[in-house]
C-alpha cells in the first residue's frame, strides 16, 4: 500500500490549509484511514481517522477546526485544517489499516509525511 501525502507548508496562525493523501481506489474505499503528526520532541498523536462506513473521529485539540474526508474516486483522502495554531506545527502522516490498529497508533502503513508549520 503506498501513501502519499501533499498539501504542506508555512501559514500563520488562523489561517488554513487541506492536506491530500493518494493511496489506490481500493485502500481508500474499505481501509479505516486517518492522519497522525508528530511535533519534535513530542510524540506522534492521531489527529482524525474515517473508517469504511465513513464514520469520522477527531482528537480533542482539533475538533470544530479539522475536517477529515476521502474521495473515492479521485482515490484521495483528505485533511481540511481551518483555524491553524502554532501548537498544530508537526509533520502530518496519512495511515491506512483495520480502526483499532491507528486507534493503537500502530498502523502497517504509512506515508512519508508533510510538514506542516504555523507561526
Amino acid at each position: 500500500v503506498q501513501l502519499v501525502e501533499s498539501g504542506g507548508g508555512s501559514v500563520q496562525a488562523g489561517g488554513s490549509l487541506r492536506l491530500s493523501c493518494g493511496a489506490s481506489a481500493y485502500t481508500v474505499s474499505t481501509s479505516c484511514m486517518g492522519w497522525f503528526r508528530q511535533a519534535p520532541g513530542k510524540e506522534r498523536e492521531g489527529v482524525a481517522r474515517i473508517d469504511a462506513l465513513g464514520t469520522t473521529r477527531y482528537a480533542d485539540s482539533v475538533k470544530g477546526r479539522f475536517t477529515i474526508s476521502r474521495d473515492n474516486a479521485k482515490k484521495t483522502l483528505y485533511l481540511q485544517m481551518n483555524s491553524l495554531k502554532p501548537e498544530d506545527t508537526g509533520m502530518y502522516f496519512c495511515a491506512a489499516d483495520f480502526c483499532n490498529l491507528l486507534v493503537a497508533g500502530v498502523p502497517s502503513h504509512r506515508g512519508q509525511g508533510t510538514q506542516v508549520t504555523v507561526s
